[in-house]
């Protein structure tokens, strides 16, 4: 003998409701994680160091580095544009094509933070920070 259950329209109607919590909860997580500073920063002290800063800002936020090495030379694009903002709106003047190609050098830090914290090396396109990475944890200098 079988039996069947029975189940009345109410309860399958909550079955199928989903509630908001998870959902609102994942919106939140979403916003917070593109709202969250940058993969590719670290702090200096109280300072953020992150892509886009120049040498001398890298510099007057850590301090000298413990290593510096020129890795040579690339050839990059260079956009000549510049933005001119007016009337609410945003154009870009170019003087010439604007358009050029252009030889940075290529600059490596290394900082050391000592042996509890974890080294940085930094890669420096024509004096412009392009990429952070970690190399592990530091040593004790001599």
């Amino acid at each position: 003998m079988r039996r069947h259950a029975r189940l009345d329209s109410t309860k399958i109607m909550m079955m199928n409701t989903v509630t908001p919590k998870p959902i609102v909860a994942a919106l939140v997580a979403a916003i917070l994680l593109f709202a969250a500073d940058p993969a590719l920063a670290f702090r200096c002290g109280s300072k953020l160091v992150r892509d886009g800063m120049h040498e001398q800002q890298v510099i007057a936020a850590c301090g000298e580095p413990t290593s510096v090495r020129h890795l040579g030379h690339a050839i990059r694009a260079y956009d000549y544009r510049y933005r001119l903002h007016g009337g609410g709106y945003t154009y870009y003047r170019m003087p010439g094509v604007g358009h050029f190609a252009t030889e940075v050098a290529i600059t490596e830090f290394v900082y050391n933070f000592g042996p509890r914290k974890l080294m940085r090396r930094l890669i420096f396109e024509g004096n412009v920070l392009v990429e952070i990475e970690t190399i592990g944890y530091g040593y004790i200098e001599k």
